[in-house]
C-alpha cells in the first residue's frame, strides 16, 4: 500500500497530484510557468484537503527531477525534500523525460504500434535547444538523456531504422524542421497519471533517492552540439 504526493514543476505545466497504489486520486494543474513557485504550497494544501488526506498519512513524496526549467526544478526539489524532512518520509526522484515517455506509452497502449517504434520526449531548452532521450515501448533507454541543438540531421540515424513518436513542448521547434516520414508527432496528456504509476513502482521496489544529496537533473553539463542520434 502506498499513498504518494507527486510534485512536478519541471516544465511549462505544473502538476501536483496524489495517488494510492499507483492510481491517480486527484490533481491540480498550473499553466503559468512564472507562478509555479507561488502555486506549489497552496496547491498541496488544497489538494490534500479536497482528497480528505492528512499530510502525515502520506507514505512518500515523489518529485519530477528534470531536466526542465531551472527555477521550476529548484522549487520542486526543495519543496519535496522539505516535506520529506519534516514528515520523515522517503523521497522518490523520477526523470521528467521518463514521465513524458511513459505518458506517451500509456496513451498509445491500445494502438497498433510497430515493435521497433521509439518514444522521444522533447523539453524546450530555449533557442533551438531541447532536452531529450529515446525509449523503447518498455521504457528502456535507447538514447540517454541529453541536451541537443536541433538541425536537419538530428535523429537521422535512429529514423533510418525506426518510427519515432515525438512529443513534449520541444516539438514546436522540431516539427517544422523534420521532414522524415518515420517521424510521428503527438500530444501527451497523462503526466500526473504516468508519474503516479512510476512513483508507485519505485515505492514498491523501495527505490528511494538519497534525501541529503538529491539534486535536480539539469543536463546542461552534457551539452553536445554534434549529437545526431
Amino acid at each position: 500500500m502506498s499513498l504518494i504526493l507527486n510534485i512536478d514543476t519541471a516544465i511549462d505545466i505544473a502538476h501536483i497530484s496524489v495517488a494510492k497504489d499507483g492510481e491517480l486520486l486527484a490533481e491540480i494543474l498550473n499553466t503559468d510557468p512564472k507562478k509555479h513557485g507561488s502555486f506549489l504550497q497552496p496547491a498541496i494544501q488544497s489538494l490534500l484537503k479536497n482528497a480528505a488526506i492528512l499530510i502525515h498519512e502520506l507514505d512518500a513524496i515523489a518529485v519530477s527531477a528534470g531536466p526542465g526549467s531551472y527555477t521550476g526544478l529548484r522549487v520542486g526539489m526543495a519543496s519535496a525534500k522539505g516535506l520529506c524532512y519534516a514528515l520523515n518520509k522517503p523521497l522518490i526522484s523520477i526523470s521528467t523525460l521518463e514521465i513524458l515517455a511513459f505518458s506517451a506509452i500509456w496513451d498509445t497502449r491500445n494502438q497498433a504500434i510497430h515493435p521497433s517504434t521509439l518514444f522521444c520526449p522533447m523539453i524546450d531548452a530555449r533557442r533551438m535547444e531541447i532536452f531529450t532521450a529515446l525509449y523503447d515501448q518498455n521504457l528502456q533507454t535507447v538514447l540517454a538523456p541529453c541536451a541537443m541543438v536541433l538541425d536537419d540531421n538530428s535523429f537521422a540515424n535512429s529514423l533510418l531504422k525506426n518510427h519515432i513518436l515525438f512529443f513534449g513542448n520541444g516539438t514546436k521547434k522540431w516539427q517544422p524542421v523534420c521532414k522524415n516520414p518515420n517521424a510521428i508527432f503527438m500530444p501527451v496528456s497523462n503526466n500526473s497519471l504516468a508519474m503516479s504509476k512510476l512513483a508507485g513502482e519505485k515505492f514498491e521496489q523501495k527505490d528511494f533517492a538519497n534525501l541529503y544529496y538529491s539534486e535536480p537533473l539539469y543536463l546542461k553539463e552534457f551539452f553536445d552540439n554534434n549529437t545526431k542520434n
